[in-house]
């Protein structure tokens, strides 16, 4: 006498959390200005990625990515997903020596974002390499 015992199978129902939505009125907005590209990363003021940008990401190829008008675009990029997060103003970090540094910080300033204050952050070497020993020919 073996009787046949079947377990009811269990659903499994996954409830989940709804996500809070983050309200950053403030942040910072750090520009890479290279001679070859422009990338700009806008942070909350602990440094977490709300949006980022590079002119790369936006279409453009070859020498056109270092341009002035290639890191207007970017920064309109980067400013239209961060503004959905509340974002008013920010602290300008630059770092490079490319020509799309000083576009990016007027289009930020074009874009209804509030410039609190700008920082070079470029590494400068103290004493840099050891040169390489002279030729002889």
């Amino acid at each position: 006498m073996t009787e046949l015992t079947s377990k009811p199978e269990k659903k499994i129902i996954s409830v989940s959390k709804k996500k809070k939505k983050k309200f950053i009125p403030h942040g910072q907005a750090h520009i890479q200005a290279t001679y070859n590209n422009t990338i700009i990363t806008i942070t909350d003021p602990m440094g977490n990625v709300i949006s980022w940008s590079s002119a790369g990401r936006c279409g453009f190829k070859g020498p056109k990515k270092a341009t002035p008008y290639a890191a207007s675009i970017i920064v309109k990029d980067a400013v239209d997903k961060a503004k959905t997060m509340g974002l008013k103003s920010v602290d300008v970090f630059v770092k490079g020596v490319g020509s799309g540094r000083e576009g990016a910080i007027r289009a930020l300033n074009a874009n209804n974002i509030n410039v609190m204050s700008i920082k070079d952050i470029t590494p400068i070497p103290h004493n840099g390499c050891r040169p390489p020993k002279v030729r002889r020919v």
